[in-house]
C-alpha cells in the first residue's frame, strides 16, 4: 500500500496563533505554539498510513521541534502565503498522495488521521472541515494538484473547487486552535503531552 506524504506549515512564532491571546508570557505563548506543532507531528508519525512528513517555516524553533518529531524540514517560500508554503511542500514530496495539515491539533489521534487519510484515498482531492465547519483541517489529494484556497471561508473554497467534503467524526482532527474557547475544546478531547505541559504552569 503506497503511503502518504503530509506537509504542515508552520508560521514564524512572532507572528502565530494571534487571536488565541495572552497565554502567559510571550515566551509561553511561543512554547504553547510549538507544543501544538509538536503533538500534531506526533500523531502524524504514529500514524501507519503517513510515509513521510514535511513542515514548511522559517521558525528556527519550529524546525528545531519538526526536525525532532522525524519530519522533513523546508524553507517557507519568502512572503508567499500559506497556499504558497503548501504548494511547495506538495511538491517537495514528490507524491501522488498529498495531504495538508494544520499544526494546530493537539488533540489529534493517528487513528483518526488514519481513518480520514482511508476516506481520502477514495477521492482525487478532499478536505475535513474543521469543527465549526467554515474551514479547513486536512486537505488531500491522490492524482494532481493540491490547489489549495485556505483562508476565511476554506471549506466553501475547497468545495466551490470540486473537493470533495469528508464526512467522518475525527473530532480531534476537526478541532484546531485559534481562540482560547478552541484550546478549552481541546483541552476537553484531550490533547498530547507536550501541550498539556505546555499549559500546566498557566494553570498553576
Amino acid at each position: 500500500m503506497q503511503r502518504w506524504s503530509v506537509v504542515v506549515p508552520a508560521k514564524r512564532l512572532a507572528v502565530a496563533k494571534t487571536r488565541l491571546g495572552p497565554t502567559g508570557t510571550r515566551a509561553a505563548h511561543e512554547d504553547l505554539v510549538l507544543a501544538m506543532l509538536g503533538d500534531t507531528l506526533d500523531a502524524v508519525a504514529g500514524c501507519a498510513a503517513v510515509g513521510s512528513a514535511w513542515v514548511v517555516t522559517d521558525d528556527p524553533r519550529a524546525a528545531a521541534v519538526a526536525a525532532a518529531a522525524g519530519a522533513r524540514v523546508l524553507a517557507d517560500p519568502p512572503a508567499g502565503g500559506l497556499d504558497a508554503a503548501l504548494r511547495h511542500g506538495a511538491a517537495a514530496a514528490g507524491n501522488p498522495l498529498v495531504a495538508t495539515l494544520h499544526s494546530d491539533l493537539p488533540a489529534l489521534r493517528a487513528d483518526e488521521l488514519a481513518a480520514a487519510l482511508g476516506a481520502a484515498a477514495a477521492h482525487r482531492r478532499s478536505f475535513v472541515a474543521d469543527a465549526e465547519g467554515t474551514g479547513t483541517t486536512l486537505l488531500a489529494v491522490t492524482d494532481g494538484l493540491l490547489e489549495p484556497a485556505f483562508g476565511p471561508g476554506s471549506a466553501a473554497a475547497h468545495t466551490a473547487s470540486g473537493a470533495v467534503a469528508l464526512p467522518g467524526g475525527w473530532p480531534g482532527l476537526r478541532r484546531d486552535v485559534d481562540t482560547p474557547a478552541h484550546l478549552a475544546e481541546a483541552q476537553r478531547l484531550g490533547t498530547g503531552p507536550r501541550t498539556r505541559a505546555a499549559l500546566r504552569p498557566a494553570c498553576a
